[in-house]
């Protein structure tokens, strides 16, 4: 039986801390208003102020990781405190509560995507036609013809008049031919498989499918300005796509197959059902967005290493570490699965910037490269590395 233990706070008094661990549980304000502030703030920011049913803390909760904002009470506050082992069984009572913080999750990833291409390459790419054909010009031009062949198809399909509309047909009739590309059409597949280097969608396409890898990985990125800034790269049993699904708005980012990949599509109709049916995979879903919100968040804070871009690149491959839990022994090597061009992309650097830094990258005495993959030799020196260059960016601040 779901019990759950309400939870005072004193005008004044801090609800969560930024930066503190281990946090097992979350608050849902009752009564009074909570002012949150991060530490990474951008300039002209203000502090967000919380109030009955807002909720506090559930990104560090539900990822295990870190708290990545401070949350002070404003007024004497009451709160309902949620362990995360009480979250599924909450759902099962009152999945309006899960429902709204996916929603609100989702709307805060789509901000800060971009807020960090904002940051990271002073751009931001605008939901129209002329960006997916931006992305297919970009990935034709990579040597991407699988890749560029489906965009080049959705440009059409969403603007068969537009000013690009010549050049994407004659691009398209000569790359089809030899595409790998599939699934040009959504289709009622439950399942559908995607061979390596294909696109699964493209961002500013529409479309309301939901999918979960059964197995391969998948690369999520966005194009501005010719420059490709990786997001994320999945594996089997995450979640994505799910931000065009609930706010009905294009696709915020593209899919890539960084691997042959099997998908399971999910549906309005079947996401309804689950939340109705399946508190697991809604709970599966909220610590999803939990995770990918705590890594955008330790992206922002990336992004403003600009200055340094092999510091950047340090802090950044620190945080594909973080998202492992450091599941490995400390003293001994560990071989990613990143190439340093994989990681230099995903500081969004243009590659005149990646050719001047590369090579001191490589040469950085805590990694090596082995068959084109970071190995990282000392891990706990380099988190303390990557520490040091967050604390000089926090102070500089």
């Amino acid at each position: 039986m779901l019990q759950l233990s309400f939870v005072s706070f004193k005008k004044g008094s801090f609800v969560i801390v930024e930066g503190k661990a281990n946090a097992d549980r979350f608050y849902i304000i009752q009564n009074g208003r909570v002012m949150v502030s991060r530490s990474n703030e951008l300039p002209g920011s203000t502090p967000e102020v919380l109030g009955p049913g807002d909720f506090v803390g559930v990104v560090s909760c539900m990822s295990g990781n870190s708290q990545i904002e401070s949350a002070v009470a404003m007024t004497d506050v009451v709160c309902i405190a949620v362990r995360r082992d009480q979250y599924s069984e909450l759902i099962n009572k009152n999945s309006a509560v899960a429902m709204k913080i996916i929603r609100t999750f989702a709307n805060r990833m789509r901000t800060l995507n971009e807020t960090l291409m904002q940051q990271t390459l002073n751009n931001s790419a605008v939901d129209t036609p002329e960006q997916i054909y931006q992305v297919a010009k970009y990935y034709d031009e990579d040597g991407s013809d699988s890749i560029a062949c489906f965009a080049y198809y959705q440009y059409l399909k969403a603007d068969r008049n537009g000013q690009f509309a010549k050049d994407a047909t004659v691009r398209l009739a000569k790359l089809k031919p030899n595409s790998e590309a599939v699934y040009f059409e959504p289709t009622s597949d439950l399942m559908r498989k995607y061979p390596m280097n294909t696109m699964i969608f493209s961002e500013s396409q529409t479309g309301a499918d939901m999918f979960i890898i059964q197995s391969g990985s998948v690369k999520i990125s966005k194009v501005v300005d010719g420059t490709e800034v990786i997001l994320a790269i999945l594996k089997k049993g995450d979640m994505f796509g799910e931000m065009a699904l609930l706010e009905n708005k294009p696709r915020s980012a593209s899919a890539i197959a960084a691997s042959d990949c099997q998908l399971m599509t999910v549906n309005k109709q079947n996401f309804n059902n689950m939340v109705a049916t399946q508190p697991q995979l809604i709970a599966r879903l909220t610590t999803t967005f939990s995770e990918r919100l705590w890594s955008l968040n330790r992206q922002l804070t990336n992004s403003l290493l600009h200055a340094d871009p092999v510091a950047q690149m340090i802090d950044m491959l620190v945080l594909q570490l973080e998202k492992t839990n450091f599941d490995f022994d400390a003293r001994a090597s560990y071989e990613t699965q990143f190439s340093p061009n994989d990681i230099a992309t995903m500081c969004g650097l243009s590659k005149q910037e990646q050719a001047k830094c590369l090579y001191k990258f490589m040469t950085f005495p805590l990694i090596s490269v082995q068959k084109n993959k970071i190995v990282v030799k000392q891990r706990d020196e380099l988190l303390k590395q990557s520490l040091f260059y967050r604390k000089k960016i926090s102070k500089g601040m």
